[in-house]
């Protein structure tokens, strides 16, 4: 029998590999379908381990119905794509929760009884370009009648798709919500338009409050309430400026007998003022404290100093002049994950913070407290008078005022340990108003803690203030919010962590996955402190020359009424004072130049790496290559 010749080994194991590959694919996209390989540093596309815990604990099953315009959407790649990522992880839930999660997907195509059932069960649906509307939603229900929506997935919100998910299955797990008491001065719960907004139907709500609203069973306080009442899990208390002495009692009772608490405290509280941001008129008292609890809990603070932080400062911008039109502002403060504890459950996970005028915490020497920083600035900060940010908050003059002594400013932190009562006296004598009856008695005062209080406290109430932390759109008519910085989540984080439960803690702060440029940001900062003097000076200097010379064109100096003829020697003056301006914009750009110049050299050596180092590397390897063989070869050739 003739041998095969190599030619035809070779189309055979060319044809055989073309039945392999399509074989193995098709076993692939049969058996392993939610299998994947996430490479992103964070583990992005992975399921977090709270998801699990959830999933895990699911008592009875559930039921999600994923609605879904296939037919309707297929013009829309971006919305298909985003579709099939839902269903894949929700087939990915599903997998993992030995039976406990049912999954429908469900086409409600128009003028069927599936599309009135998406209507009548909340979702919402987007109008395409033929009419038609697609859904594209989800709804989950429980054996006890609960049910929980999500209306639209909005691709504003596609990097939080798993919390949105998880949350939704933790609801409908959690039929009884916890009750968050809430004592504030700002209006949390009706947004910036206050009561009257709310009256007239117009109330926005913070966007943190929101998100406390579907989580909890949130109750506002009376600031006059001499006790907390039964039922509440965990009291939240926001820029305090009013509490009387019988709420001051009720919270030191409250968190002496086991209650846990999250104290929001500011020197200078932009969001309790009119204008806010940096318009120094004020509306409310910017200013809060609770000295006499403090004391009792081991906690020193001072509501007349504020950070001022060169390292951590936002870039906010100040002038319309398109050469320099930002500068650092040093008490806005973007914190990253450096600046937070990494081994406590409320601040492991987070990534971003963005904080406004903020003071600084410190424990109190003898106390029986332990105080744990959770939140620091840089070791580029010092503390400035809370006055002269109100009346004079220019960025140079902020950025010169900043003296570093290389310390750690606490912005908030855990305290935990015995304690004693604030009121050793008692409680203070009930105020009674004329006609109505005595409140009814307060029970036996507790003075020493029952165990280990715990409390959370932050020197800043800017952090519900939305512009620092969410855009939010209006889709549908619903309310999307998106984060750009983890506000929200420190606030949800902390506040899970004190009712008992840790599950959901490290779901918020995936998406918000900030890697900020620290070199550049370094270098913008100590550029700014070196340069930023004498260009000051130049500045005056400027000013000074360009007043002095419109003053001789106008006739203003020697002779006034003389505003048609000028002497020789005015004439002479003004030519002097037009070179002597033309020469300190001159230098002026150089000193503008000198605070860019290493920021853009760097820019220059990245742009190299990214564009011609690797096919210099390649072509080198290349070259080296071709000569190794022609060496070998004239080696070979040799023998």
């Amino acid at each position: 029998m003739k041998p095969l010749s190599r030619r035809i080994y070779a189309v055979a194991a060319l044809a055989l590999a073309v039945v392999i590959f399509v074989c193995v694919n098709i076993a692939a996209d049969t058996a392993i379908t939610t299998a994947r390989l996430d490479l992103t540093q964070t583990g992005q596309f992975t399921l977090a381990q709270g998801t699990r815990n959830i999933v895990a604990s699911i008592p009875e099953p559930i039921t999600l119905k994923f609605y879904f315009s296939k037919k309707i959407a297929a013009d829309y790649a971006q919305t298909q794509a985003y579709a099939t990522r839902v269903h894949d992880l929700l087939e990915e839930y599903a997998s993992i929760s030995h039976g406990k999660i049912l999954l429908k997907t469900v086409d409600p195509e128009p003028f069927t009884a599936a599309e009135d059932e998406a209507t009548a069960n909340g979702l919402s649906g987007a109008p395409t370009d033929s009419g038609d509307t697609v859904y594209f939603g989800l709804v989950g229900t429980n054996r006890i009648d609960g049910k929980e929506t999500i209306p639209y997935f909005s691709t504003e919100r596609e990097q939080y798709l798993e919390l949105d998910l998880t949350t939704l299955i933790y609801h409908l797990i959690q039929p009884q919500k916890p009750v968050l008491g809430i004592l504030s001065s700002l209006p949390l719960d009706t947004g910036a338009g206050g009561v009257q907004a709310a009256m007239q139907g117009n109330a926005q709500p913070y966007a943190i409050y929101s998100e406390l609203a579907q989580t909890y069973a949130t109750q506002m306080l009376d600031p006059a309430a001499d006790r907390i009442p039964l039922g509440v899990s965990v009291l939240m208390v926001v820029h305090p400026t009013n509490l009387s002495a019988a709420a001051l009692y009720a919270i030191d009772q409250f968190v002496l007998k086991g209650g846990h608490a999250l104290v929001f405290v500011d020197p200078n509280a932009e969001l309790a003022q009119a204008g806010g941001g940096m318009d120094p008129r004020g509306g409310g008292n910017p200013t809060s404290d609770l000295p006499q609890l403090f004391h009792a809990w081991g906690v020193g603070y001072s509501p007349a100093k504020v950070i001022a932080d060169r390292e951590l400062a936002q870039r906010v911008q100040v002038s319309a002049d398109p050469r320099n039109p930002v500068a650092s502002y040093p008490i806005w403060l973007h914190l990253t994950q450096a600046d937070f504890d990494a081994k406590d459950p409320v601040t492991a996970s987070m990534q971003t913070l963005n904080l406004a005028s903020v003071g600084a915490l410190h424990p109190l020497k003898g106390a029986t407290t332990t105080f744990l920083p959770l939140v620091i600035s840089s070791d580029q900060a010092s503390l400035v008078d809370v006055e002269s940010i109100r009346f004079n908050p220019r960025p140079e003059d902020l950025l010169a005022a900043i003296n570093p002594t290389g310390e750690h400013f606490i912005i908030a932190a855990r305290v935990t340990g015995a304690a004693k009562t604030a009121f050793p006296a008692g409680p203070p004598a009930p105020l009674t108003a004329a006609g109505q009856p005595p409140p009814a008695p307060l029970p036996p005062q507790v003075k020493d803690s029952a165990g280990p209080i715990n409390v959370i406290v932050m020197a800043d109430a800017d952090i519900f203030d939305d512009r620092f932390w969410v855009h939010t759109d209006n889709l549908y008519g619903k309310r999307v919010a998106a984060p750009f910085a983890d506000n929200g989540a420190f606030v949800l984080n902390a506040i899970e962590n004190l009712s008992g439960s840790s599950d959901l803690i490290s779901l918020r702060t995936r998406a918000t996955n900030d890697r900020p440029f620290v070199v550049v940001k370094r270098m913008q900062a100590q550029a700014q402190a070196d340069f930023q003097a004498e260009a000051e000076a130049l500045q005056a200097q400027m000013t000074a020359v360009q007043q002095r010379l419109h003053d001789l064109e106008q006739g203003g100096g020697a002779n006034p009424t003389n505003a048609q003829g000028l002497s020789a020697a005015q004439q002479a003056e003004i030519d002097r004072f037009k070179k002597q301006l033309v020469d300190i914009r001159t230098r002026l750009r150089d000193v503008q130049h000198r605070l860019r110049k290493d920021v853009d050299t760097l820019g220059d050596i990245l742009a190299f790496v990214n564009i011609a180092l690797v096919p210099l590397f390649v072509a080198g390897f290349a070259i080296l290559l071709a000569v190794l063989r022609r060496r070998h070869r004239a080696r070979a050739m040799a023998q």
